[in-house]
């Protein structure tokens, strides 16, 4: 049975379909518009055995039809669709309305679990998003080079509580504090700009907590980091970062960590 593929944006569907088809599966790719990247349909074509259809956002229908012709029975959900098209840009379709008439909130979990129970009622099981890059899955303990000093772990230790409080929540799962203060807290906007965000409140010395939900689905939303949250950390003098091992994705391992010893940046992976 050919292997399912629901693409948004970012690099992690790039490393889903790559691994799949190392694995040699067969992959069917319903990429969504606007979100996915052109290249991902470049890729798939070089790389042989994968049906390509782009669907609009909203078109729950149409990604159901898709995978149901092609005798897709499962399915991986890889990288993220912006959460504020909520509020405009998303011309659902009855299969969608369906979703949303049924949820008490539009928050992720909420919404991204009925869409899996819409699937399932069709005979598509949406996969663990980790299962073939299990490789990529942060270790515990220290990353980097260099050591977190005893005002880091302090702040770390701070900021797990309101972390995971606000993961747990569904609010976001990245929180940036500073001296035992909460400088900034993730929501719809994402983690670069949050990083951001507490760099122009609090200047440089920030500490950057992302978490795991602590019941995490990780069908779907696992954290994921890479060279970019590095970048967005340089940029706003961000001098550590926390991340739960076993939970989190970090893309381009070795570019990640090269980077952050580069820009001077701690990374610390937490055992849950």
């Amino acid at each position: 049975m050919p292997l399912g593929l629901i693409a948004g944006n970012g690099t992690f569907p790039f490393l889903v379909l790559r691994a799949a088809r190392q694995l040699g599966h067969d992959v069917v790719v319903v990429a969504v518009e606007g979100e996915a990247s052109p290249d991902l349909e470049a890729l798939a074509r070089d790389l042989g055995g994968v049906q390509y259809r782009w669907v609009a956002l909203g078109h729950l229908g149409k990604c159901i039809k898709t995978f149901k012709q092609a005798g897709v029975t499962s399915a991986v959900m890889a990288g993220q669709v912006k959460h504020t098209k909520l509020f405009g840009g998303v011309m659902p379709d009855l299969t969608l309305l369906s979703v949303l008439r049924r949820l008490t909130s539009q928050s992720t979990d909420t919404l991204i679990a009925a869409i899996a129970d819409v699937l399932e009622e069709h005979g598509i099981t949406l996969m663990d998003s980790t299962e073939l890059l299990a490789e990529l899955l942060a270790r515990p303990g220290v990353l980097t080079s260099g050591l977190p000093a005893e005002s880091v772990l302090t702040d770390f230790a701070f900021g797990y509580q309101v972390a995971d409080a606000v993961a747990g929540l569904d609010i976001g799962q990245t929180i940036v504090v500073k001296d035992r203060a909460v400088v900034a807290v993730e929501a719809m906007e994402g983690t670069d700009a949050a990083i951001q965000r507490a760099g122009a409140l609090a200047g440089a010395g920030t500490r950057v907590v992302k978490v795991a939900k602590p019941s995490q689905d990780m069908r779907f939303d696992v954290p994921v980091v890479g060279v970019a949250t590095i970048r967005a950390m340089q940029s706003a003098g961000a001098e550590a970062l926390s991340i739960d091992a076993g939970k989190t994705l970090i893309l381009d391992g070795p570019a990640f960590l090269e980077a952050a010893n580069e820009a001077g940046v701690v990374v610390v992976g937490r055992s849950r």
